[in-house]
């Protein structure tokens, strides 16, 4: 085991890390234990017993390695096994749903102990192209399960898995980590991420947004009626039935009003006396005439009166002519 090295003790990611590491000395599990490098305070490493039988990782005592990001706990650790178990490549990290491949499942609640029993957990099941996951049979992970009980980490001071796990029953003998490990439990949060399915996501996600639009799987009716039961009080879904069939009767009896009252008006509309259309006709030729016949008048006239001056003078300057003589 290892102490802790001082650090700024008023940066929430120190006190969150101090914190874990100071209860999982005190509270210790007896199928785990994880402690930090003295050198640094964000890499820790973990020992812990395969589940129970019929597992064939029963008899194991795997150890591995746990970073730590900067922002620790709002981003999730990683985890490498560095004991060969026949379910995960060694040194190469992991992806489950706590692990730094899937972020967006990870909750700042939970820590290390609770990554620690998930894992543990989550070895019996099947890796299925898993990022980090082996497919082995049973034969070769029991013998690794042998194997592992002696395998020896330099940061254990040169103690085998085994020593580790030994001195860690002992601890919880004298303690309340029995107590502690019963109650420990996976929540229900946590599951197995697969690189493919977590890529036909990706995909799926991707190409509702080059499309425009969401794709609905369900019908758009069933949709609506799940997000219109949500938001409705109790109240108001007990009684869902009589309201809706009211309320479509009322409308139905409100479109029927509508209808005959547009209907009525427009028949009252079509009843009213209608001014008698003002025809408009082209003048004919008789009518032309009549107009032109008062012009044809006054031009005679004028004619006349100018062929009476015009003789008038003619007859006064040959009176002249005549006096002259």
């Amino acid at each position: 085991m290892s102490t802790l090295s001082p650090h700024n003790t008023r940066n929430p990611t120190i006190k969150r890390i101090q914190r874990e590491a100071l209860e999982l000395t005190k509270a210790p599990s007896p199928d785990f234990t994880a402690f930090p490098l003295e050198t640094n305070l964000f890499e820790w490493h973990f020992t812990l017993r395969g589940p129970p039988a019929p597992s064939p990782y029963a008899s194991g005592i795997y150890h591995g390695r746990i970073v730590l990001p900067p922002t620790y706990p709002l981003r999730p650790p990683s985890f490498r096994f560095l004991t060969p178990s026949g379910r995960f490549e060694v040194n190469r990290e992991i992806c489950l749903s706590i692990s730094g491949h899937h972020e967006e499942s990870w909750q700042p609640a939970w820590g290390i102990r609770t990554a620690l029993v998930a894992i543990r957990s989550f070895m019996d099941t099947d890796a299925k192209g898993q990022l980090g996951g082996v497919d082995a049979n049973a034969q070769v992970r029991a013998r690794f399960a042998a194997e592992s009980r002696g395998w020896r980490c330099s940061c254990a001071e040169g103690k085998s898995n085994e020593d580790v796990m030994r001195e860690v029953e002992e601890s919880c003998r004298a303690g309340d980590g029995a107590r502690r490990a019963e109650e420990e439990a996976v929540p229900e949060e946590l599951r197995l991420g697969y690189r493919d399915e977590l890529g036909k996501g990706k995909e799926k996600a991707r190409s509702v947004d080059d499309a425009g639009g969401p794709v609905v799987d369900a019908p758009v009716d069933t949709a609506v009626e799940k997000v219109e039961t949500v938001r409705r009080p109790p109240e108001a879904r007990a009684t869902l039935g009589g309201v809706e069939k009211a309320g479509l009767v009322a409308q139905s009896d409100e479109r029927s009003a509508s209808t005959t009252t547009s209907e009525q008006t427009a028949a009252g509309l079509d009843q009213r006396p209608r001014p008698a259309p003002t025809i408009l006709l082209q003048a004919g030729p008789q009518a032309q005439r009549q107009q032109a016949q008062p012009n044809s008048e006054e031009t005679n006239w004028l004619d006349f009166a100018i062929a009476g001056v015009a003789v008038a003078l003619v007859i006064m300057v040959m009176r002249k002519v005549v006096q002259y003589l």
